[in-house]
């Protein structure tokens, strides 16, 4: 089991970038799946966490900026990031919460995470 995110960047203060994570490989079935983020010297900090059925959650910092989605379909889920700001800057983490085809319990699988710059 793979996660793959993507849509990173450089962008200035104001813009929007969209994250994508695909999860791949021997997978039987998907419950959340969610976007963490950790900037230098800080935690690694939920943004935005999708149920299968489409409930979300945010964290109070990117309310009204930020939109997850995801396609049940094709194990994608992703981060819509509008009035993007300096201090968004992080390391973009996704996770799945997931249980492989051969495996016997559900466990989180996290992504390498994809670089988001911010300038003001």
């Amino acid at each position: 089991v793979q996660l793959q995110a993507s849509g990173g960047g450089l962008v200035q203060a104001g813009g929007s970038l969209r994250l994508s994570c695909v999860a791949s490989g021997s997978i039987y079935s998907i419950n959340d799946m969610g976007w963490y983020r950790q900037a230098p010297g800080k935690r690694r900090e939920l943004v935005a966490v999708i149920t299968r059925g489409g409930n979300t959650n945010y964290a109070d910092s990117v309310k009204g900026r930020f939109t997850t989605s995801r396609d049940n379909a094709k194990n994608t889920v992703y981060l819509q990031m509008d009035s993007l700001k300096p201090e968004d800057t992080a390391v973009y983490f996704c996770k799945a919460y997931l249980l492989p085809r051969a495996g016997i319990r559900w466990n989180d699988y996290w992504g390498p995470g994809t670089q988001v710059t911010v300038s003001s």
